[in-house]
């Protein structure tokens, strides 16, 4: 396990490292994403064949036009998540899973805010039974989200 926090690095770096050396799998579940450099690391997995999927939180989505129009080139699979109430609840979540092998999570957002402003912190976890827990969370908030974005 690795600990990383913003008032002494960028937690961006570490993140576009990781993003950089995945093969095969990205699953993400980001409250917010508004950072461009985060965004283009998806696409690139993309085109480099890595098989992305990105829940991102619905209502932030529909209240921030930078992540919409990051999305809107339609590279990212992406769906909309909410809160186990449903629309005006959040889907909270920070994590996520790569190649199956690694788990990013803390406090961290995916946003020029908390890389440039906040106090923020991201762990990596390389543990076999946490990952398997949060792929399982995955799939389970991966299938009940909405594709009800433009």
């Amino acid at each position: 396990m690795e600990v990383k926090f913003s008032r002494s690095a960028s937690v961006a770096e570490v993140v576009l490292r990781l993003l950089r050396a995945t093969s095969r799998t990205i699953d993400a579940a980001l409250y917010r994403l508004n950072n461009p450099a985060l965004e283009a690391a998806l696409e690139e997995a993309v085109k480099r064949g890595v098989q992305v999927r990105l829940l991102v939180d619905g209502n932030k989505y529909k209240e921030s036009r930078d992540t919409q129009e990051l999305l809107a080139a339609g590279i990212v699979p992406f769906r909309l998540g909410y809160g186990r109430k449903g629309r005006g609840s959040k889907m909270h979540d920070k994590f996520v899973i790569l190649d199956q092998r690694s788990v990013l999570t803390g406090s961290y957002n995916w946003t020029l805010e908390s890389e440039n402003e906040n106090q923020e912190n991201l762990v990596i976890i390389e543990e076999a039974q946490p990952v398997e827990a949060y792929a399982k969370e995955f799939e389970a908030l991966w299938t009940g989200a909405r594709y009800d974005h433009p």
